[in-house]
């Protein structure tokens, strides 16, 4: 479908991003930087966040509204997806891209595929694919059918995806190239003066970057703060404060427990948590892989309503939560999820740990081994570039062949 307002970007190119989380916006922003380092000339819109704000991406929906993980939970956000969509489909009749980049976020990213392939014919690259090897492994007929590419993140999923008869290339993970070799020698926080406080036993407290998740887990860290506080009074715990977060939900929750001095809200990158802790305790997703590459001893837990729960059952098909775990199919890092989620077993299984921490620094070493090379978002962008060239030309093409009727 050709219409009068699809080139409206002129000659300089057009490329649509499309995120609806905080890690995806991050990756997507660096995926950009990197486009934009090879071609200053194209024009960039999109759905996202600070990280492609920053990039200067005319955004025309924040993600603050989109992230949820849980059926019962993005249910609650339907009104606000419905919002953004209905303003991806204005902004493709209205100025139509070249192509799109999709990163993550498959329910929302899938549909838009769909809708911009089966309307506008437009290319489009998928980078960061859902996870399909943990479930929903039927999303790979949809990909297959709406993405002409798909640049994947981890090293396994390359041989899925081309059994599935989809054009794909393993990039390598881009938080190879966040977190260098050098951040991940073990016992490099013994050695760092990076504070007063660096004489003190340092545990990191990652509740999320979700509202939900700041609901669901952020209490049971402080509790279980204060039960290893209890034992060993020299300890200091840095909560992580995501951007998308609002800080008086943070300070709010900590001022309810009489020990609060003992918490510190850390608004910097994460990697200085990491490089400062001796012990994290995560929320599971994208932030323990981050504490892996720098050999940070990890305790993963997670809490979904009881309906997600169960339908996440039903539906998963792998044994881990944590990326570090799937990634050495083993657990690395341990996993208290759900009922196992309390206080007083994260509690017991961080003074262990504490106890055995370089087993556990060596334990997460085959991590970056297995993830391999560097230079994800390089390789995804050439691929971008060549994606939009090709569509421009077919454009081309097309146009002047109309000129004759």
């Amino acid at each position: 479908m050709v219409t009068d307002k699809m080139k409206d970007s002129g000659n300089l190119g057009h490329i649509m991003v499309l995120t609806g989380e905080p890690s995806g916006d991050l990756h997507a922003g660096h995926l950009v930087k990197e486009i934009k380092q090879r071609n200053t000339q194209i024009y960039f819109s999109g759905i996202g966040g600070p990280h492609l704000e920053k990039m200067k991406v005319d955004l025309f929906y924040n993600i603050e509204q989109l992230s949820a993980m849980g059926i019962t939970e993005v249910i609650m956000q339907l009104g606000q997806i419905k919002k953004a969509f209905d303003l991806f489909k204005e902004k493709l009749k209205t100025n139509t891209p070249d192509l799109i980049i999709l990163v993550d976020y498959p329910g929302f990213n899938l549909k838009a595929a769909q809708f911009a392939k089966e309307h506008y014919k437009i290319k489009i690259l998928y980078y960061i694919t859902p996870k399909v090897w943990a479930w929903k492994k039927s999303r790979l007929k949809k990909i297959k059918k709406y993405a002409d590419h798909a640049a994947l993140i981890l090293p396994f999923e390359e041989k899925i995806f081309k059994k599935a008869g989809i054009s794909a290339t393993y990039v390598g993970n881009p938080l190879m190239d966040e977190y260098p070799e050098s951040l991940s020698k073990p016992f490099l926080r013994s050695t760092l003066t990076l504070s007063k406080e660096k004489t003190r036993l340092i545990i990191g407290l990652l509740p999320g970057s979700r509202n939900a998740e700041i609901n669901s887990l952020l209490d049971v860290m402080i509790q279980t703060a204060c039960l290893i506080h209890q034992e060993n009074r020299d300890t200091l715990f840095l909560i992580s404060h995501a951007p998308s977060i609002k800080r008086e939900q943070i300070e709010t929750k900590i001022e309810k427990y009489e020990n609060h001095p003992v918490f510190k809200i850390f608004e910097g990158p994460v990697k200085e948590i990491f490089i400062q802790s001796d012990l994290v305790i995560a929320a599971s997703g994208t932030v323990t892989l981050e504490a892996a590459l720098c050999c940070v001893p990890t305790i993963i837990i997670y809490k979904l309503s009881a309906i997600s729960h169960a339908i996440a059952k039903l539906m998963i098909k792998i044994k881990y939560a944590g990326l570090a775990n799937i990634i050495v199919n083993e657990e690395v890092m341990p996993e208290l999820l759900q009922k196992d989620a309390t206080p007083e077993k994260i509690s017991r299984k961080a003074f262990y740990m504490l106890d055995h921490l370089n087993f556990f620094q060596d334990r997460l070493q085959p991590v970056r081994i297995l993830l391999g090379k560097t230079g994800a978002s390089k390789q995804a962008a050439g691929i971008a570039i060549n994606m939009m060239r090709e569509s421009r030309r077919q454009y081309k093409k097309l146009t002047n062949q109309l000129k004759y009727y």
